[in-house]
């Protein structure tokens, strides 16, 4: 590490504290030219998850804009709070298994976790997110996807 007073790479770590519940490390240093004492913070990088889009661009995964979908889907039915957290958290963490390999996932693949949490949870929010995800254009499309929802 280069000392930040004199530019000198020779340095001797005096300390080393672990930070943020095992994320980070703090290191007191010395620098053997001048004797000037530092701190350095060692971080884990990680790779941010990210969604390919239909288009192809890449964005970051957003739990909060997965979340307002979902409740969005859900408005004005009999599902607790705590069971939208729930279903959040397990798409969120299906989502991060599938991806692991390389940090990303498609949004086509997304939007089908998302339909199957809700099939399970509410045949009327599944209907509801399915008419927005897949670009319902008339009543046909609505029948279609309850009968195919029906023959599950």
């Amino acid at each position: 590490m280069r000392c930040p007073h004199c530019g000198n790479f020779d340095d001797k770590v005096i300390e080393s504290r672990t930070l943020a519940n095992g994320e980070a490390i703090r290191r007191r240093r010395e620098c053997n030219g001048c004797g000037f004492r530092f701190t350095s913070y060692e971080r884990i990088e990680e790779k941010p998850f990210m969604v390919i889009k239909r288009d192809g661009r890449r964005e970051p995964f957003d739990r909060f804009k997965l979340e307002k979908g979902v409740q969005r889907a859900l408005e004005k039915r009999s599902v607790s709070q705590m069971q939208i957290e729930s279903l959040v958290n397990d798409i969120e963490d299906q989502a991060e298994l599938s991806g692991r390999a390389n940090h990303e996932i498609a949004s086509m693949a997304l939007g089908d976790l998302v339909l199957e949490k809700l099939g399970v949870l509410d045949k009327v929010a599944y209907i509801r997110f399915a008419s927005v995800y897949r670009h319902f254009e008339d009543p046909e499309e609505f029948l279609r996807e309850i009968q195919k929802f029906g023959r599950k």
